[in-house]
């Protein structure tokens, strides 16, 4: 991400956290009053994207991700079981992994 992005990003988030309607003047005002210097088209973008969503529902879905959920869903309902079972696998055979590497004495004796 480029300073620019997040000079907007932090302008929008301060914009909207104060109640003040989201624009690119005002983006580029406190970007302006910040001293950062930022392309032009940025601004703009901003307020467009901004102006189409809620800032608040883009704030608390930035961990959804949107890609493993099509994918369970076209696996079907089963299909989640075996790869559990092979995670469970996996770590009974770190565990004994771990239990072999005991060879009697350790670091502090």
């Amino acid at each position: 991400m480029s300073i620019s992005e997040l000079a907007c990003t932090y302008a929008a988030l301060a914009l909207y956290d104060d109640g003040i309607p989201i624009t690119a003047d005002k983006i580029t005002d406190l970007v302006k009053a910040a001293d950062i210097s930022i392309e032009s088209y940025w601004a703009g973008l901003f307020a467009k994207l901004l102006e189409k969503k809620n800032v608040e529902d883009l704030i608390l879905n930035v961990g959804a991700g949107g890609g493993g959920a099509a994918v369970a869903a076209v696996a079907g309902p089963g299909a989640a079981a075996p790869a559990a079972e092979e995670k469970k696998e996996e770590k009974k055979e770190e565990a004994k992994e771990e239990s072999d590497d005991d060879m009697g004495f350790s670091l502090f004796d």
